[in-house]
């Protein structure tokens, strides 16, 4: 019987450039998209993807809470990319200058 070589994938999140949603990138090398399970709640998110050599798992906490029921998700070149709305927009920040 063949072992399954598990690993975390490799993640990228971050506010996008108004501030209003959250942008995921999750890489799936290999992975075909019908072999992707992904999940998201207000306050985090799950992924599970599989090629014939590499079983890719994972959960992670969402920085602020996000609108799960709004989630966009596309797969293409090998990235699961997830688009979803904070439940509240973030003020303007502050520049705090380095000392």
């Amino acid at each position: 019987m063949a072992e399954t070589n598990i690993q975390t994938p490799c993640v990228y999140a971050c506010a996008d450039e108004t501030g209003e949603n959250l942008n995921i990138e999750i890489d799936l090398p290999g992975v075909k998209k019908d072999n992707i399970e992904f999940k998201i709640t207000e306050d985090s998110f799950a992924v599970r993807a599989n090629n014939t050599e590499i079983k890719y798992v994972g959960s992670f906490a969402v920085c602020c809470p996000v609108m799960p029921d709004k989630a966009v998700a596309k797969y293409s070149n090998d990235k699961l990319i997830v688009t979803v709305p904070f439940k509240e927009v973030h003020e303007t920040p502050v520049e705090v200058k380095v000392q």
